[in-house]
């Protein structure tokens, strides 16, 4: 089976003019991004990048984030993509524990900067342009190199990637995925979105997500047209950038289908092109689902569930079974196992709510220098314990009922409230907080901080927002924050924060 780099090198062969990606007013076809890619890793090889080493990438959507990726891959290098809206605080211990060997990050990246510093010894480092000449990479300076040799294919089982699942607190959490994790899962994804060459798709999820990497290495092993559009902010030139492109797809989590149909009046946009829609990142709401069914009718809407344990995708419900199937996240992806086992780890009977569990090629190695907490996860038998509760039906149809872990999940975004309860735990005035998630329309969820305040300080909401503007993420920030006088607590002492965010939805039903 050829990975994913191999897979795109033999586009050039088959389509070498036909576009890759459009970013902004730049377009590249396969042979122009493999070109760049043997570039880049010939750079990577000269810079003394060797085999299995982690090559560290803080860059938002753009050709140079998949040009780095790929060309990391053929200089047989680990991928360790992190999210680029984050801070120094969060980028320091993700470096540090990857032991990355060189960082690639924009120059306008000053958190990424003041990371790099901090460590010791410091990463070697690639620097990005914050503009381009029209149809131009960014890179600041690369060393020459001569063009880089084809490798021999690697092992299945070498690593290809690192990604991060939570914050600073504690150890980093690295999932390791392999080259053969990854293609699976592109496999399995291509398969059951029947996706082609003559495919193209809107892209806004981060590459630095489990989600849009799936939607990024999906289209280019399919051959097909990859659009990275970057408006959030204004959703109505999203949907410009659809119908002018004529794209066939369109990926998203609830919030964005969200943001789509109560922002924009999409029946004024000609989007007659679309034929699938891809849902995941969080339960979508029946209500909602059936809005986006009626606005954009042409187009299957695919629900799917997975983890980025599992590389991304566990499951997807065919568009189909959608009326016969309400609340469902589907069945197993093609080459998968689902189970839902009980607490003594015996497997449920059908409609028996228990932990769901799952075996395949898609599910990782393990996590980065963590051997407890990979046997735990993994056990001995090879099968995943995702965290998640559930049931399935008689029919094999999988249908989630909560989660185990605290992980809030706030539009594309993954937030453990650890990492926002450390920087408000800065403030002297602050006695104790808890983050809980809250349920919100748009978002899925939005962060909550409860505060106990010290005895006669100063209680200002605003300089608690103030700090967390200054300290956090922008997507880490607390919608709310409410003053309490004490959280609740077990009898060990330890904060409930399921209870206070149960507390918070029985107030709003």
């Amino acid at each position: 089976m050829s990975w994913l780099a191999e897979r795109l090198a033999e586009h050039v062969h088959t389509q070498p003019e036909r576009t890759a990606l459009v970013d902004g007013e730049r377009r590249i076809d396969y042979a122009a991004l493999d070109e760049h890619v043997n570039e880049f890793a010939a750079a990577l090889r000269t810079l003394g990048v060797q085999a299995g080493e982690r090559v560290a990438l803080i860059l938002p959507n753009s050709i140079e984030a998949v040009v780095a990726t790929y060309a990391a891959w053929r200089a047989d290098a680990v991928v360790v993509p992190l999210n680029a809206q984050a801070k120094a605080r969060d980028f320091e211990p993700w470096l540090r524990h990857s032991g990355a060997r060189l960082v690639v990050h924009e120059v306008s990246n000053r958190d990424a900067r003041a990371a790099i510093e901090a460590l010791d010894p410091r990463p070697q480092v690639i620097l990005v342009d914050d503009a381009a000449a029209r149809g131009s990479l960014r890179w600041q300076v690369l060393p020459a190199g001569a063009r880089i040799e084809r490798p021999m294919p690697v092992a299945a089982d070498a690593l290809a990637a690192i990604v991060y699942t939570s914050g600073t607190t504690g150890q980093p959490k690295g999932v390791m995925l392999s080259h053969a994790n990854l293609t699976a899962n592109v496999q399995s994804i291509i398969t059951y979105l029947g996706l082609g060459a003559d495919d193209s798709t809107v892209t806004i999820l981060p590459f630095y997500y489990s989600y849009g990497a799936s939607v990024l290495h999906t289209h280019l092993a399919a051959g097909a047209r990859l659009v990275i559009e970057q408006n959030l902010v204004f959703p109505h030139l999203m949907v410009e950038t659809m119908a002018r492109e004529r794209v066939s797809g369109f990926s998203g989590v609830p919030s964005t289908f969200a943001l789509l149909l109560n922002r924009v009046r999409l029946g004024e946009y000609d989007l007659s092109s679309l034929r699938y829609l891809t849902q995941a990142g969080g339960a979508m709401a029946p209500a909602l689902a059936t809005r986006l069914r009626a606005a954009i009718p042409q187009a299957r809407l695919f629900v799917m569930y997975g983890q980025t344990e599992a590389t991304a995708r566990l499951a997807w419900l065919p568009p189909e079974c959608f009326d016969d199937k309400p609340g469902a996240v589907g069945v197993a992806i093609p080459g998968v196992e689902l189970e839902v086992r009980d607490e003594h780890g015996a497997s449920a009977a059908p409609g028996t709510v228990g932990e769901v569990y799952a075996r395949g090629p898609n599910v990782m190695q393990g996590y980065w220098r963590d051997a407890a907490l990979t046997a735990t996860v993994l056990g001995t038998d090879g099968w995943l314990r995702t965290g998640d509760m559930g049931h399935i039906d008689a029919d094999g149809f999988l249908y989630l009922s909560g989660r185990r872990s605290d992980m809030i999940k706030t539009g594309a975004h993954r937030v453990h409230p650890n990492d926002v309860e450390e920087v408000i735990a800065e403030l002297d005035e602050v006695e104790e907080v808890a983050v809980v998630g809250v349920d919100d329309d748009v978002l899925g969820q939005v962060i909550k901080a409860f505060i106990v305040f010290a005895d006669d300080a100063d209680t200002s909401i605003d300089r608690v927002k103030a700090h967390c503007r200054e300290r956090l993420a922008a997507y880490k920030i607390p919608k709310f924050i409410e003053a309490a006088t004490e959280l609740p607590k077990t009898a060990s002492g330890k904060i409930r924060r399921s209870l206070l965010a149960s507390n918070e939805r029985r107030e709003d039903s």
